[in-house]
């Protein structure tokens, strides 16, 4: 069978913010765009779709976005023939109604549960594993990762190239951040803000506020900003509010669409990032950056972010390793940050090369779109 001809269908539940919906969004357009294939894309709320694809008609069961078919997943399932792939995105539950579909057909599908990304060793051994079955269909597991022997990390074909001819346009930049009327000073470092409540915020804006070094902080819409209004002791904080407090900078930006958060990860010199999907585009800007994980039932995501560090802090000096991994535990417990952030500047050359060598080294893998298709190749 041609891939060409290949039908795939991509499930997705949006269970809290908008991780689920990038990342599937994210892997639709690139099997359609490098990879040729049909693909539908079911989702169940596409009013939090719409906000990372403002085209997005919230009212229609069924539209084509960039050469993808977008479907409503409604709670009303109306009969629908499965796909020769089927991929259920972190774990969501099929409509029982396609999975009797998928065991009626002539050809079972290949099914596989795409989940979480994590840096855990276990993952090596069971990614592409058989799951469960039902009836005839069985289920693999296909987990993304960051160490061969997993399904890599999505990235477009030509994403590195489009940010090295960005990040060495001058006017280019200018230009983006213009269109979002940011305009920093030219001595200022550019950070963007991208986070969960966190009660460790206001020991790091102290920091930056008290700097010799001037920071235009960039704060997209989403739940962090309670916090920075808070520290700026305003009431609320609106798309377009700037505000200064000594040395720092604080500007609020609107949620903006996928391509246009890469120029501005490609534009800062560092990018505070939360969930799966932006951590992963904050990793392919080459700049050094810091992950708010998705807290989970009894710290387990601890041992998550554990895994991360070991592998992204391995080419780093101890003091500079350690600098790293004394930021990113108290970001991710609500502790305070200051004196971390602090200790972190004193590696800030080390830190800028070791993200750009991370980010080249985990180009050597293949993406996860042409993982998935390769998978597929292997299993017919």
């Amino acid at each position: 069978m041609s891939d060409r001809k290949t039908r795939w269908d991509i499930f997705c539940t949006v269970v809290d913010n908008y991780g689920d919906i990038g990342v599937t969004w994210r892997l639709a357009r690139q099997l359609v765009a490098e990879h040729g294939l049909a693909v539908r894309l079911w989702v169940d709320d596409l009013r939090a779709f719409e906000r990372i694809c403002p085209q997005i008609e919230v009212n229609l069961e069924q539209q084509s976005q960039q050469g993808v078919e977008v479907r409503h997943w409604s709670a009303e399932w109306a009969p629908t023939a499965a796909a020769d792939v089927v991929i259920a995105a972190f774990a969501c539950q099929l409509p029982s109604a396609y999975m009797d579909a998928m065991a009626e057909r002539a050809t079972p599908p290949l099914w596989m549960n795409l989940d979480y990304l994590s840096a855990e060793d276990w993952v090596v051994g069971c990614h592409g594993l058989p799951s469960v079955k039902y009836r005839s269909v069985q289920k693999f597991f296909f987990f993304p990762g960051f160490q061969p022997g997993t399904g890599g990390l999505l990235r477009e074909r030509d994403l590195l190239e489009r940010r090295r001819q960005f990040q060495q346009d001058g006017a280019a930049r200018r230009q983006f951040l213009h269109g979002l009327g940011v305009e920093p000073a030219a001595d200022a470092q550019l950070i963007s803000l991208f986070a969960y409540e966190n009660a460790g915020l206001a020991s790091w804006l102290d920091v930056l506020a008290a700097d010799s070094t001037p920071t235009h902080l960039l704060v997209p819409e989403g739940r962090i900003l309670g916090d920075v209004a808070r520290w700026l002791d305003v009431d609320t904080l609106e798309v377009g509010d700037l505000n200064v407090r000594q040395a720092l900078t604080v500007q609020v930006l609107p949620f903006v669409r996928q391509d246009q958060y890469d120029h501005l990860l490609w534009c800062c010199d560092f990018n505070a990032v939360r969930g799966e999907d932006s951590f992963v585009r904050a990793q392919w800007a080459g700049r050094p950056l810091l992950w708010h994980i998705y807290q989970q039932d009894e710290d387990i995501h601890l041992d998550k972010l554990d895994a991360f560090l070991a592998l992204y802090t391995k080419g780093l000096a101890p003091a500079a390793a350690e600098a790293m991994n004394g930021l990113w535990r108290a970001w991710s417990a609500g502790q305070p940050i200051g004196e971390h952030w602090l200790a972190a500047r004193k590696h800030w050359p080390q830190l800028q090369e070791n993200a750009e060598q991370w980010c080249l080294e985990q180009a050597l893998q293949a993406d996860l779109a042409t993982a998935l298709v390769q998978f597929y190749r292997n299993w017919i």
